[in-house]
């Protein structure tokens, strides 16, 4: 399989030294029971963009960080908590239902923000966090 070159990393990402570089979280990669349902979950609620590598992976890009998801059968439960930034929570928690997401529990309020957990149609489990007060 042809391992995917990560796009638009921009200016910033080539004037960085190796050293620069080095240890710096670089590309996060998902299971995926369903590829095309996971292009259109993450497209359809955070605006992803998309290169596919074959019907098994296709890589992404969020404007910041790139990453991928490959084909499995069935996703290993547990890991890492890969935390995704929103300015409005409510509205990030109901793109999630809308696209076919699954919300866990009730947002979680602590010092400098709030969160929630969903599961997406592959069942990986995530958050979306923001560092704004609920409070209206």
């Amino acid at each position: 399989m042809r391992r995917p070159v990560i796009p638009g990393r921009g200016a910033l990402w080539e004037l960085m030294s190796n050293s620069e570089k080095n240890f710096r979280i670089d590309y996060v990669e998902f299971p995926a029971t369903d590829i095309e349902a996971a292009k259109r979950f993450y497209g359809q609620v955070f605006g992803w963009k998309f290169e596919d590598y074959g019907p098994d992976y296709t890589s992404f890009h969020d404007g910041r960080l790139g990453g991928g998801f490959t084909k499995v059968d069935l996703v290993p439960t547990g890991g890492p908590l890969v935390v995704i930034s929103a300015t409005d929570l409510e509205g990030a928690q109901a793109s999630v239902r809308e696209a076919g997401g699954s919300i866990e529990g009730h947002v979680l309020e602590f010092p400098g923000g709030r969160r929630f957990h969903f599961l997406d149609p592959s069942g990986n489990r995530l958050s979306v966090w923001t560092d704004q007060s609920g409070a209206k």
